[in-house]
């Protein structure tokens, strides 16, 4: 399920790399392991303190870093983050679209349905600007667009209606880039990670969409935010088309193609056996 690009492998050191959603999980993680190899590093998000102290690690181990607070639901402060980083360091080499945020409700039990735009303005249009307003910087670097989408964007999750809308549209958004980009020299990397071990599910939103504060998912055999941001980095230096985290996610999406009623037998499998409230918090 991984796609290898023609290209030789990537380096970082000196390239200037943009990462959404970095102040905590796969993006921070991914900041740190890249830091080792001398990049020049803007970090993105909403919290400037958190997001700080991952900037002064990331310096600590030898990349330059700036901190800039952004929210990718609004196109302004996407805009401003390529804006900040061109005037910074003079160009874009990588962009990796990795802000994001989950929910786990039954579509019959949604209270408020404005949580469906409010997940595709950061899930999906926060991937789209940050790509618009970045293009003509990755254009002049042939460089590398990193979706960090979900196995949710590509095969339907019970209780993830919401979720699955979001991540299916940044999917197809940066699928189709893909084939267009490569007119410009721009490669299109997807990453899709299944349960890992981060915040996301215990800070996404419930049937009111307000935060649930624990995970709809048993995460048991939760893959560590260090391997998962390894993975994708592993990709990132080789350019490949997409990187898919696990055995279990791979078997999927070939089970799907052949047999996807097994695959929605294994989707509600997973559903019951995931935790209560008291043990996932």
């Amino acid at each position: 399920m991984v796609g290898l690009s023609t290209r030789r492998q990537m380096p970082f050191e000196g390239k200037v790399i943009v990462i959404t959603g970095a102040s905590d999980g796969i993006g921070a993680e991914l900041a740190r392991q890249l830091a080792n190899e001398r990049p020049k590093l803007a970090l993105a998000a909403r919290t400037p303190e958190t997001l700080e102290k991952v900037a002064n690690e990331c310096r600590a181990l030898g990349a330059e870093a700036i901190a800039v607070q952004t929210d990718v639901s609004v196109e302004q402060d996407c805009r401003q983050l390529i804006e900040r980083t061109v005037g910074a360091f003079g160009g874009v080499d990588v962009l990796v679209a990795n802000a994001g945020i989950s929910m786990h409700a039954r579509f019959t039990e949604i209270e408020d349905f404005s949580t469906f735009e409010r997940l595709l303005r950061i899930n999906a249009m926060g991937t789209i600007w940050c790509v618009r307003h970045a293009y003509a910087h990755l254009k002049e670097a042939r460089g590398l667009v990193v979706g960090v989408s979900s196995l949710a964007g590509r095969t339907g999750v019970p209780e993830r209606t919401t979720y699955c809308t979001s991540k299916y549209a940044q999917t197809g958004f940066l699928d189709a880039l893909r084939i267009e980009a490569a007119d410009d020299g721009i490669d299109v990397m997807v990453a899709f990670p299944g349960v890992v071990a981060t915040k996301i599910r215990r800070h996404g939103w419930n049937a009111r969409g307000d935060p649930a504060g624990f995970s709809g998912l048993s995460e048991d055999r939760a893959m560590t935010v260090e391997a998962c941001a390894g993975l994708i980095l592993d990709g990132m230096r080789r350019r490949r088309r997409e990187v898919v985290m696990s055995l279990q996610g791979r078997v999927g999406l070939w089970l799907k193609l052949f047999a996807p009623t097994v695959v929605d037998r294994m989707a509600r499998a997973a559903l019951a056996r995931r935790p209560t409230r008291a043990s996932g918090s």
